[in-house]
């Protein structure tokens, strides 16, 4: 059974936490989903301050860390996809963070 993407899009999200371990989501139709963190490299590499610090994107649709550069859509998580970052990304993004600090 296969899920369409009208039903992909028509799930929103009502609120998000991160651990040291996990992404959950926890979706208006009373779901949650929980994924691995390693699964977003950036997310794994925020501090939990940086991680508490994010937004709704479109109609809940998706989720923006502002400090981390990272956006998660409801949609790839329902569909389990990992983050799309190139390791050539994530290795400059963690370089300029370091000099930043």
């Amino acid at each position: 059974m296969s899920i369409s993407e009208t039903e992909l899009s028509d799930v929103t999200a009502q609120n998000v936490s991160v651990t040291a371990d996990s992404l959950a989501v926890d979706l208006a139709d009373g779901r949650t989903i929980t994924v691995p963190i390693a699964w977003f490299p950036r997310l794994e590499n925020g501090t939990p301050a940086e991680c508490a610090n994010w937004r709704f994107i479109g109609s809940r649709e998706g989720v923006h860390w502002p400090d981390l550069d990272e956006d998660i859509s409801v949609a790839s998580l329902l569909a389990g996809r990992r983050s799309g970052e190139s390791q050539t990304s994530l290795r400059h993004w963690l370089q300029k963070r370091k000099s930043s600090v």
